[in-house]
């Protein structure tokens, strides 16, 4: 329960004498409390037009845009249309999306109103610290250590260098193209003041581009009543395709708009971004172009005044804007716009038929036969870019969470960084290119993006039921509202489902509920 409690104050974010504090939950120190800074305040302008809010407030969902357009949205969205059709699955895209909007929400409520991470935050939750920091940790490796990002890119790269799809024989090249792109991601993460701000402009660009080639090149081959009954199946009730592959099914509701529970995992970029309170604790800086970062161990929350209320309102909207405005249109986008290029490329006669181990590449495959080689080339150099901006977010992410993770519950990694998280950072992300390049030797890539989907369908089956409990401590203006109660029970419910489902067939060959 949240208490008054008497906090030390934090260096660099209040005032050095005593000062009130928040107790929430356990195993965490009081949040120290200051007053919640302006948006023009942060972002350093006079005033804010729709202009500036695009330039300075606008940006932490394009990363995790750049991050949703890839495995889902190129490959098992596409995989499942291009077998069994729109009907019934696109329902199931417009309900995900919509739910994980509010879970963002409420995720990042605390977030905004503490400047805690979530994987921070989610240690005030009992019984505290050393369950919730293994536990979270586990779950993040178990959803994203895959690799299959990278292997699926370089299988688009191979065929796009070669001219023709790898053999059985050369999925050993294919993998190490994979490294090399991981490798890649890497030298990326070392530039830039604020690497968020790095991965933001990356993302950006990387997201526009890839949307300009596929609606462009949709919108000219695929006709339009193909459109109207694709577009027709979002709004459209409707029970999911007789036969369809349950751990597809449970791919498609996880990995639409990004991840379902592990979304969690986005919410860092608002911190650094320095939304609300998080522009009071700090953010990761990069290692050419960035100055030595404190990044505070404990958060900050806001006096309950009027005059922060009037300014909470506006960060929220703010949020809300970046969300449903950014977030949740670019997902709708991101999904459909490749499977409905997909499924016309598959209702053509002479087509393949999709599938786990020709998905990375066909789309490229089936327009090169149908248009000639230049689109076949074009879309293979697309496909690896935007498999390989999807990695390059989820490397980051990775090692992000673990840093922040590190950073706040141990008092001797604080002193042996100095204050300094990129002591950690960067070898750190070393150890795991090295980790996760043994590991994309398990399985075919798209059966690897199977697991990691379902992994964050079983993520959204405990993370909301903790976020209720933070949230109804919050500071009484920025404290979760009815309908976040609601939403995030429905998340549960509704991801849950999908990852019964795949549990019971992945055990015993046979799912709960066959469709």
């Amino acid at each position: 329960m949240a208490t008054q409690a008497q906090a030390k104050p934090i260096p660099g974010s209040v005032k050095a004498e005593a000062i009130d504090g928040l107790q929430i939950g356990v195993s965490r120190p009081a949040l120290a409390i200051d007053d919640l800074p302006t948006p023009e305040a942060v972002f350093k302008t006079k005033v804010l037009g729709r202009k500036e809010v695009i330039k300075f407030v606008l940006g932490p969902s394009m990363i995790a845009l750049g991050v949703s357009i890839g495995s889902g949205e190129w490959l098992l969205g596409p995989l499942a249309v291009g077998q069994y059709g729109f009907l019934g699955v696109g329902f199931i895209v417009t309900i995900s999306a919509i739910l994980q909007v509010f879970y963002n929400m409420e995720v990042a409520r605390f977030t905004v109103a503490t400047g805690e991470v979530p994987v921070v935050a989610f240690t005030r939750t009992p019984p505290g610290k050393t369950f919730w920091v293994p536990f979270t940790l586990l779950m993040i490796y178990m959803a994203w250590i895959w690799g299959g990002w990278a292997s699926t890119a370089g299988q688009s790269l191979f065929t796009l260098f070669v001219g023709r799809p790898n053999t059985k024989e050369e999925l050993e090249i294919v993998r190490l193209i994979g490294i090399g792109l991981m490798l890649l991601a890497f030298g990326m993460f070392m530039f830039g003041k604020k690497i968020s701000q790095t991965l933001e402009t990356f993302n950006t660009i990387a997201v526009w581009f890839v949307l300009f080639f596929l609606i462009g090149l949709t919108v000219v081959i695929v006709p339009p009543s193909f459109w109207a009954s694709a577009l027709a199946s979002l709004v459209t009730p409707a029970a999911p395709p007789k036969g369809i592959d349950v751990a597809l099914l449970g791919s498609i509701a996880g990995y639409t708009a990004f991840a379902s529970g592990m979304n969690f995992m986005l919410i860092n970029y608002y911190r650094d971004k320095g939304y609300g309170m998080g522009s009071k604790v700090g953010f990761i800086s990069g290692l050419v172009g960035g100055a030595k970062q404190d990044v505070l161990a404990s958060g900050v929350t806001f006096r309950d005044t009027e005059a922060n209320a009037k300014v909470w309102k506006r960060w929220w909207r703010y949020l809300a804007l970046d969300q449903w405005g950014v977030f949740f249109i670019g997902a709708i986008i991101g999904m459909m716009i490749p499977s409905i290029l997909v499924g016309w490329l598959a209702s053509q006669p002479g087509a393949a038929v999709p599938s786990s181990a020709n998905m990375p590449i066909y789309a490229a495959t089936e327009l090169g036969r149908l248009y000639g080689p230049f689109l076949f080339s074009a879309t293979l150099f697309v496909g690896a870019f935007t498999l390989f901006k999807t990695q390059a977010t989820i490397l980051e992410m990775l090692i992000r969470n673990t840093t922040d993770t590190a950073m706040s519950v141990s008092a001797r990694f604080r002193a042996w960084t100095k204050g300094d998280v990129r002591r950690f950072y960067y070898p750190f992300a070393v150890l795991l290119v090295v980790v996760i390049g043994v590991i994309i030797h398990l399985a075919l890539p798209t059966d690897l993006l199977k697991i990691s989907a379902n992994m964050a369908n079983l993520a959204a089956m405990i993370f909301p039921l903790v976020m209720i409990y933070l949230n109804s401590q919050l500071p009484r203006r920025a404290r979760i509202k009815w309908w976040g109660y609601v939403v995030l029970v429905l998340n549960v419910l509704f991801f849950g489902f999908f990852f019964v489902n795949f549990l019971a067939v992945t055990m015993t060959g046979t799912p709960l509920v066959k469709f």
